[in-house]
């Protein structure tokens, strides 16, 4: 087998600086590779964390509370209490005092409310009312007669359904408006009407005061 010199570029690890500058290069470009990766890495993991949902969505809804401030908007957890319920009439306790514990049906024309009681204590209401100033009539009354929801009026051609007639001259609980001065009844919402024309027999005691 013919032979020539053996030349120490042929060499692995051999001394020409050739072969030293080709292993030399390898374990330096594999730094540079895995400095990238971890580059890469923590660029990736700063640009998550600001945009993650837990760090991001704090900032954002106090932001949208301030702009609402600005503007006069409140949200749904800002509102008082008494802004997110259905406002209730409230009884002035003088009032109550006033209606004796006999009466079962009492109505505060000062206060434009009334209410069904038996024996002094609230049955039903107290409910918002219209009446008829100046001709509705204060008193101690009693039921005299009662209409049904069809009823109709013989001297105005007005609907009074559910009437209870209290008083002389007509005058009679019944459903009507709440914004519009009767003739000298009193108006109740159609669910009180029907309700104090069921509860409220004949001969039942009724104040005005």
């Amino acid at each position: 087998m013919a032979s020539g010199p053996l030349t120490t570029e042929g060499m692995p690890g051999g001394g020409s600086r050739r072969g030293r500058a080709a292993y030399g290069h390898r374990p330096r470009a594999a730094r540079i590779a895995v400095l990238a990766v971890l580059i890469f890495v923590a660029t990736t993991a700063a640009g998550w964390r600001g945009t993650g949902h837990s760090a991001g969505a704090a900032p954002l809804t106090a932001s949208k509370q301030a702009a609402d401030s600005v503007s006069g908007r409140m949200t749904a957890d800002q509102l008082p209490a008494s802004a997110t319920s259905a406002s209730t009439p409230v009884l002035n306790p003088g009032a109550r005092r006033t209606c004796p514990p006999a009466a079962s049906a009492c109505a505060d024309l000062s206060a434009d409310l009334s209410w069904l009681q038996s024996d002094g204590t609230i049955t039903y209401g107290p409910v918002r009312i219209e009446p008829g100033l100046p001709r509705t009539p204060r008193g101690t009354f009693r039921v005299q007669w009662k209409a049904g929801a069809q009823y109709v009026s013989t001297e105005f051609n007005e609907p009074m359904p559910y009437a209870v007639f209290f008083a002389p001259g007509g005058i009679a609980f019944h459903g009507g408006s709440l914004t519009t001065k009767s003739h000298g009844c009193i108006h109740l919402d159609i669910d009180s009407a029907q309700y104090y024309y069921d509860h409220l027999p004949v001969g039942a005691e009724v104040v005005v005061f």
